[in-house]
């Protein structure tokens, strides 16, 4: 890993501060290509002098990809949205980025997709991921491809969305309370990164699903949260009939749930079995339980100073 060039388009987002960290403590150099390159700068300190990159990029340009990618040992495409034009972010600019790689001979490519991807999914999100691992696949026959499930982390919208909205709401409804995940650390995704990149005899054409140790559902979930953040609340567990409704109000302003997002939910978001995991990459699983009560102690009343905290 020592002096390769690694770019990482989106790289200054959740994920991608992560993978950038792992990254650079192996010693790699690496560029973060991103529409907005100031909001990576943070990156800088991470590094030693000159070990960072950045560059401004358009994942639906293909000239300014093409820039990005040039000399590079390795790439990584972490970009994805939720909601949106997923035809143009998930397909046409993952195609892009395996296009570009393959025409610049970079050794390998990552391309992060997601546990669910599926070209005949219900949901335009779990479609558009499909599509978008074919498209790749075709361009970049050795590209590796990860699927995490839920990524958490200090800095997700997660965990900390639920955190908030139990800390300050006295009813807490949830929907799709059966559905399972299998809640990834941000940490393990990141360094799944780094082997695939350290390991192509590996990793090179294959692709492993990311899950932690811990299969739970939605509704265990919440409570796991209310009871880590030291609040008693009435959580209310909404039948589908209610969910469905509230999901279809999904296109006006602050809606809590896309009817996209409601399709996704129908499916359980956990490693499939057989497939490769974190295992597969030498790499253990690290608990739920084991690193998030660090950060969601400020959602505590009192936060770090109080007492339950303190025990």
């Amino acid at each position: 890993m020592n002096n390769k060039l690694v770019t990482l388009i989106g790289g200054g987002g959740f994920l991608g501060r992560y993978v950038a960290q792992a990254l650079l403590e192996r010693g790699a150099r690496v560029r973060i290509a991103q529409r907005d390159p100031r909001q990576a700068f943070f990156l800088k300190t991470q590094g030693g002098l000159g070990q960072t990159q950045f560059v401004a990029v358009d994942i639906t340009k293909p000239e300014s990809i093409a820039r990005a990618v040039a000399d590079a040992d390795a790439v990584v495409n972490l970009v994805g949205i939720l909601a949106g034009d997923f035809q143009k972010i998930q397909v046409d600019g993952a195609r892009i980025v395996a296009e570009a790689a393959a025409h610049a001979r970079v050794a390998t490519l990552i391309h992060m997709s997601a546990i669910g991807a599926d070209s005949a999914s219900d949901s335009a999100y779990g479609r558009s991921k499909g599509e978008g691992e074919a498209a790749v696949r075709a361009a970049f026959p050795a590209v590796t491809i990860l699927r995490p499930s839920i990524v958490f982390g200090r800095e997700d919208q997660f965990l900390n969305r639920f955190a908030a909205m139990i800390g300050s709401a006295p009813i807490v409804p949830v929907l799709r309370t059966g559905t399972k995940f299998q809640p990834v650390y941000v940490g393990d995704v990141a360094q799944a990164v780094v082997q695939a990149i350290d390991e192509p005899a590996i990793a090179a054409g294959k692709t492993f699903e990311l899950g932690g140790p811990d299969t739970i559902t939605m509704g265990a979930l919440v409570r796991w949260i209310a009871k880590t953040t030291g609040h008693k609340r009435r959580i209310v567990d909404l039948p589908d009939a209610i969910g469905a409704a509230i999901a279809g109000l999904g296109f006006l302003p602050g809606a809590p749930i896309t009817k996209d997002q409601w399709r996704m939910l129908a499916q359980d978001n956990v490693v499939a079995q057989g497939a490769n995991g974190l295992e597969a990459l030498s790499i253990t699983p690290t608990p739920l339980d084991a690193v998030a009560p660090n950060w969601l102690v400020r959602y505590r009343k009192g936060g770090r100073f109080s007492m339950a905290a303190a025990a």
